[in-house]
């Protein structure tokens, strides 16, 4: 039965945005006084309140002030692993760089020794208590990468735990095979051998046991170079998967291998140039900034102002990882990195709902409307411009996940 939800202070639609270029606050969409109508996961209707009173079976009240906001999108994350990189985050703290700290045993090599060693069942557990805690924060729906098994056998385990989760947890997981991460130090060959054995011997496989439509790689100096990613790309694009990309992190050569390939995404962009934003910008590759790398490895942050004033599309994700990036809370992330990158409200939130979703080529979620899925969070304010101004400490109060209450 239609069941309107409200009243709300504000509901922050993020409807009617371009997907492209800058954003003023003034053109958000705010129903003051607003109600939400919905039927089982679906939304019918959204707007004012005492409007939509006719057209519900079932009212329910919300008391005490607050803010509507669809349901957060984070769109590049590493949650499926096991073990700590605790001891890499001191190191660096001291002055050990991250591809140093990866010459000498560290980094991604580490975490893939304790992730093979670790059960299916146990990745499972890791993930799900990562994504109860995405959850709990207003994050409804989370792209998870593969990437720490390097193997097919082990490669298949992570991305068999993602779907699990997936099937049990109320959050949405989105896979994404990463097998590209790094060539792994018990391969015996080259990168070109290494990647072709992915091609040939996994890809198959996470096709047709519908493991994941989407793939990764990591381009980068002590990873894949340009020239070797883009020929893995192009075949593994014959074989349907969608692409996004891991690019500019410490170098500037992973923007025009998406840009070639026709990606969904380059995420990183820590080393961008303009030349590279501009390349983005008129492709309409998305670009994804991942503050949390920026934070965790006291780096620059991705030039995100630069990409929205060139026209691109700007996407802000977690990438919580064991190593770079261990601290995951996306509202934190986006509210000190729009401060440093003078975003909008505007840009800063379309960058984790309605251009997230273009990211993960969601169709419908990350906009309060019409024959959208019921995605959507509440805080325990008036003003929308406070969540913000809080810098992640406001977290949502109240959060409906299809429809239904999670807390």
């Amino acid at each position: 039965m239609p069941t309107l939800i409200g009243p709300f202070s504000q509901i922050l639609t993020m409807d009617k945005l371009p997907l492209k270029g800058a954003l003023k606050d003034n053109q958000l969409e705010i129903i003051e006084n607003g109600g939400i109508l919905i039927k089982n996961d679906i939304i019918l209707q959204v707007g004012k309140f005492d409007n939509l009173k006719k057209d519900a079976k079932q009212i329910e009240i919300i008391k005490d002030e607050q803010v509507l906001l669809p349901g957060f999108i984070d769109t590049h994350t590493h949650i499926c692993f096991a073990g700590s990189r605790a001891k890499d985050y001191a190191l660096r703290n001291e002055g050990i760089s991250y591809l140093e700290i990866a010459k000498q045993g560290g980094g991604i090599w580490d975490t893939v020794t304790k992730t093979r060693a670790a059960s299916q069942e146990e990745l499972e557990k890791g993930l799900s208590l990562r994504a109860s805690k995405m959850l709990s924060e207003g994050v409804t729906t989370c792209e998870v990468k593969s990437g720490y098994g390097l193997s097919v056998e082990q490669e298949l385990k992570i991305l068999k735990a993602i779907k699990n989760i997936n099937n049990k947890h109320k959050i949405d997981l989105i896979a994404t095979c990463l097998a590209a991460h790094i060539k792994p130090k018990d391969f015996d060959g080259n990168n070109k051998q290494y990647l072709d054995y992915i091609l040939k011997e996994l890809l198959p496989k996470v096709k047709q046991e519908e493991l994941a439509n989407r793939i990764d790689i990591f381009i980068e100096e002590n990873a894949f170079a340009p020239k070797e990613s883009l020929s893995y790309l192009l075949e593994a694009k014959k074989m349907g998967f969608d692409i996004t990309i891991h690019a500019d992190q410490f170098t500037p050569y992973g923007t025009k291998v998406a840009c070639d390939i026709g990606a969904i995404s380059a995420d990183h962009l820590e080393a961008s140039t303009e030349k590279e934003l501009k390349l983005l910008a008129d492709n309409d590759i998305i670009g994804t900034a991942l503050p949390g790398a920026s934070f965790g490895l006291g780096c620059e942050l991705a030039p995100g102002r630069k990409l929205l004033d060139l026209g691109g599309i700007l996407v802000i994700a977690t990438d919580w990882n064991p190593g770079s990036a261990p601290m995951g809370d996306l509202l934190l992330q986006v509210a000190i990195y729009g401060a440093y990158e003078k975003l909008s409200v505007a840009e800063t939130f379309s960058a984790i709902t309605s251009r997230a979703a273009l990211a993960i080529k969601s169709e419908n979620i990350g906009i309060l409307k019409k024959d959208y899925l019921a995605d959507f969070i509440s805080f325990p304010c008036n003003d929308f411009r406070e969540i913000l101004y809080h810098q992640g400490k406001l977290k949502p109060q109240i959060i409906w996940k299809s429809g239904k209450l999670v807390n």
